[in-house]
């Protein structure tokens, strides 16, 4: 990739291009809201591989094609997930192989990341938003963390973004409710930076990323190192008690239930168990 435009049209779930130093990373499912299945956590990481070791590139915008930011997992890519022993999906190896080197990719990445919400954010979309270094989200756009809504516990480190983000109170209320939260409450919580109109989006992400662009890069690093060693010190941590604490609930009746009621489109019947 040069300083000058170009594209990777290899990638088949990610497009990236880059001008003027900064990269443009966007998730490519537009017809499925850019739901995160196998594929895309493969092309989202090698794309961020790239551009890492690309030097001209010096500051990365993470955004999404069409009209969602992130929808979240893809329930129906579930078939591509190995299964435990009692043949529930593996869900602590699906979290540790596909999402969890993407989260920490985005954080240890050494150039900052700006997440253009253009849309719903949801579960692991939600978490890959909330695991960048600024947030800059659309007026119409909303943070939504679905996993109880499904029998689920939240992950891709979620459950650390968002109480560092808007405290333990918002965090809990978002964890247990599974309310969307729009952009307006969002910014007033703290968990996003500045909200836009929808249409001023990409000028205003534009902006943004071509100041940090500008600016820094090595001081940038640093910054993100010293937040990675204080306020993230746990994420590694978390993630591996996410994905433990998520593999039981795969094994759940809930979780059962909350998946074909999704699939079905009905609301689903828990039974606490």
């Amino acid at each position: 990739m040069s300083d000058s435009e170009t594209t990777a049209p290899e990638l088949e779930t990610v497009t990236v291009r880059g001008a003027e130093g900064v990269a443009r990373i966007a998730l490519s499912r537009p017809q499925a809201l850019n739901a995160w299945n196998a594929e895309l956590s493969g092309d989202l990481l090698e794309a961020l591989r790239r551009v890492g070791e690309d030097e001209t590139m010096r500051a990365v915008v993470l955004t999404g094609e069409g009209r969602a930011f992130c929808s979240g997992a893809d329930l129906r890519d579930m078939g591509g997930i190995e299964q435990t022993p009692d043949g529930r999906p593996d869900l602590h190896r699906s979290l540790t192989e596909r999402y969890h080197p993407v989260i920490h990719a985005v954080r240890e990445l050494p150039k900052p990341v700006v997440a253009a919400v253009n849309g719903p954010a949801v579960g692991i979309g939600c978490s890959l938003a909330l695991c960048c270094d600024l947030i800059l989200a659309a007026e119409s756009s909303y943070l939504l963390l679905a996993f109880v809504n499904i029998g689920l516990v939240p992950d891709g480190g979620s459950s650390l973004f968002v109480p560092a983000r808007a405290g333990l109170a918002r965090a809990s209320e978002m964890m247990l409710l599974g309310e969307r939260v729009p952009a307006e409450q969002a910014l007033r919580w703290g968990l996003v930076n500045r909200v836009v109109p929808d249409e001023r989006l990409d000028e205003e992400v534009r902006e943004l990323a071509g100041r940090l662009a500008q600016g820094p890069t090595l001081a940038y690093a640093g910054a993100k190192r010293q937040l990675n060693a204080s306020v993230y010190a746990g994420l590694a941590g978390q993630l591996e008690v996410e994905a433990r604490i998520q593999r039981e609930m795969a094994g759940s009746e809930d979780f059962v239930e909350g998946a074909m009621a999704f699939l079905e489109k009905r609301e689903p019947r828990f039974r606490g168990r």
